[in-house]
């Protein structure tokens, strides 16, 4: 008896010192008036940003489009959007909701273009020029539930979501065109996720907070997810 008296003894120990330490790592991880890191040592608070939008189906496909579409073509500077300072936009849809994935492109088509244009008629014609229209992808992950689906199966559906958010979230790279060369090919970590609904939104949200709390790959000295914006 007096081993696994010890032995419980020793995991009640672990456990009273794990959980604080986890709860006190947390809550550092999502206190909103955090220092902001830089992303991959750059300084410059107007460099380009990586920019993620997560699209439900249907009426939150339709909200966030929305939202956006004010943004990008509102007249009051404060709310103005230039859809060119999102040097890389990822936009990620569940699995076989292609009219999203159609949507996105519609979006992006009339944004860029008009982003240059806007900049042409202000008279801004070195960054009309110097600027160009940025590069973005459209990535499909797992729904996290289907309609209708079970509560039984929902873990199995949730994990290989999350696992595939996972590797979204450290997919892309940067590139030359950022100014820093010797950075080329370091994971470009997102910098601002945009979302609006549940399940999928939640998941992803998820798996950023868990990047940053492993602190993978320093991401925290790199800038994942500097911000988290809710529509």
């Amino acid at each position: 008896m007096a081993p696994i008296s010890i032995l419980i003894t020793l995991l009640t120990i672990t456990l009273l010192t794990l959980i604080p330490t986890a709860l006190y790592r947390l809550t550092l991880v999502l206190n909103p008036a955090r220092n902001k890191p830089l992303r991959h040592g750059r300084r410059n608070p107007s460099e380009p940003i990586h920019l993620l939008i997560v699209l439900g189906s249907g009426g939150h496909t339709a909200e966030m489009l929305a939202m956006l579409t004010r943004a990008v073509t509102s007249s009051d500077p404060a709310q103005k959007l230039n859809w060119k300072d999102y040097h890389h936009r990822t936009w990620v849809i569940s699995a076989g909701d292609s009219l999203s994935a159609a949507r996105a492109k519609e979006f992006e088509e009339m944004a860029t273009p008009l982003s240059t244009q806007e900049d042409l008629m202000a008279g801004k014609v070195k960054k009309a020029t110097d600027i160009g229209p940025g590069t973005y992808e459209i990535v499909t992950v797992p729904r996290a539930r289907e309609i209708h689906q079970g509560l039984a199966t929902v873990p199995v559906s949730g994990w290989k979501c999350l696992v595939a958010c996972r590797e979204l979230l450290t997919k892309h790279t940067t590139d030359t065109r950022d100014g820093h060369a010797a950075m080329a090919g370091e994971i470009d970590f997102p910098d601002l996720i945009l979302c609006n609904g549940p399940a999928t939104a939640t998941v992803l949200v998820g798996a950023s907070v868990l990047l940053r709390f492993f602190d993978y790959e320093g991401e925290n000295a790199d800038g994942l997810c500097g911000e988290l914006g809710e529509g």
